[in-house]
């Protein structure tokens, strides 16, 4: 039975939408996320073993508990579902005849067998909004391709451009990298919530309809800079993408990063650093000639940079106008003043009773405030409800 805490929440922006989540990828369950966040019900379809998510590094240090899982799960429910039985069937048609919206990342090969063909979906269902998320989405020569997310990442171009900046002065000789955790994941599940909320809105006018969701071009939209600049003949490498200068500094306690983009952002940079000589040199008036002399500038900055704390520079460097900020801890950012105001991150209560503090959303609702904290969801909860039902 539900809890009052997992029961809908009629005041949430969502509330009345159910969601149909089938998921062993991030793309898939952080779409589920979202829509939960904000106010959704959201039931997902597991294996008789379990989402492979809820063996998903990193681990929580008490218990062993998948830390991605509890938070990509965290306010859903769990139902256990084994399509390929009769039983289990009737039981995944029972969900989709009453939820709004399926998110599922089955492989084409496998869609089929289970009944989840779009085209079938549709028939039977005629106003649900059918989201596939994908690696390399459900069309194109690439459609049956599998995809982790380093593949993705490189796939959608970032990964060829990493690291720069500082991170390739200090190690050129590394190859390219991924960013760490999930970024094309996240990307391609911001993706599927957006496009499941736009088609759900326009089911009263178009009915339902198949939405066909690809992480690598999410992945891409985010990267675009890069294709602009290739477009007019520039190919970027990680080596060559950075600001002439500017970037990455290390200063005496800590990491920021510095833009100037703009003359008057050079002149703060010149008055924050007390106007030492070699900044006073008349050629660097010149943008186009600062830009030549990058190198030399950042040798400058960065000795200056490691001669002041980063907090006196960033409040110094704000006052003047000139873009600087620091580089924050995970702990300063759960801690920070700003993040408890707005009330990022609330907290979830895990299998074993122990509660720890997650994000909430990336957004908020002013006349429909979002519910901070939730449940992480036992393994076939819903199933003795659902067969009663």
């Amino acid at each position: 039975m539900q809890s009052k805490e997992d029961s809908p929440q009629v005041d949430q922006p969502l509330a009345g939408c159910r969601v149909v989540e089938r998921s062993r990828s991030v793309a898939a369950a952080y779409a589920g996320r979202l829509l939960a966040a904000m106010g959704a019900e959201v039931v997902m379809l597991e294996p008789e073993h379990g989402s492979i998510l809820r063996h998903a590094p990193p681990l929580l240090e008490d218990g062993g508990d998948s830390a991605l899982f509890a938070y990509l799960s965290v306010g859903k429910r769990s139902l256990v579902c084994n399509p390929h039985t009769a039983a289990g069937q009737a039981l995944l048609q029972q969900q989709l005849a009453q939820a709004d919206i399926l998110i599922d990342d089955t492989p084409l090969a496998e869609r089929a067998a289970v009944n989840l063909d779009p085209s079938e979906v549709a028939e039977r269902h005629p106003q649900l909004v059918h989201v596939s998320v994908l690696p390399f989405g459900a069309s194109g020569p690439k459609a049956r391709w599998c995809g982790e997310e380093v593949n993705l990442l490189h796939a959608g171009g970032e990964g060829y451009l990493l690291p720069n900046g500082l991170s390739n002065e200090l190690f050129p000789d590394r190859p390219p990298l991924k960013i760490y955790g999930h970024f094309a994941g996240y990307q391609g599940g911001s993706t599927a919530a957006m496009c499941a909320l736009a088609a759900w809105w326009s089911v009263p006018l178009q009915g339902g309809q198949y939405v066909d969701v690809s992480v690598q071009d999410a992945t891409l939209s985010v990267g675009a800079f890069a294709l602009q600049r290739l477009g007019d003949g520039s190919l970027e490498h990680r080596t060559t993408r950075r600001f002439r200068y500017g970037g990455v500094f290390k200063t005496l306690n800590g990491y920021l990063e510095l833009l100037t983009l703009e003359d008057r952002q050079w002149s703060g940079l010149v008055e924050l650093m007390g106007r030492p000589e070699w900044a006073l040199d008349d050629a660097l008036r010149d943008p186009l000639e600062r830009s030549r002399r990058g190198d030399e500038l950042n040798q400058h900055i960065r000795e200056w940079m490691a001669r002041h704390p980063v907090e006196e520079i960033v409040r110094r460097a704000q006052e003047l106008g000139v873009p600087a900020a620091k580089y924050r801890t995970p702990a300063e950012v759960v801690s920070g003043e700003h993040e408890s105001a707005r009330g990022l991150f609330g907290p979830a209560m895990l299998e074993d009773g122990e509660e720890v503090d997650v994000l909430v959303a990336p957004f908020q609702f002013r006349c429909t405030p979002l519910r901070r904290g939730g449940r992480v969801p036992a393994l076939g909860e819903m199933n003795e409800d659902a067969i009663q039902v």
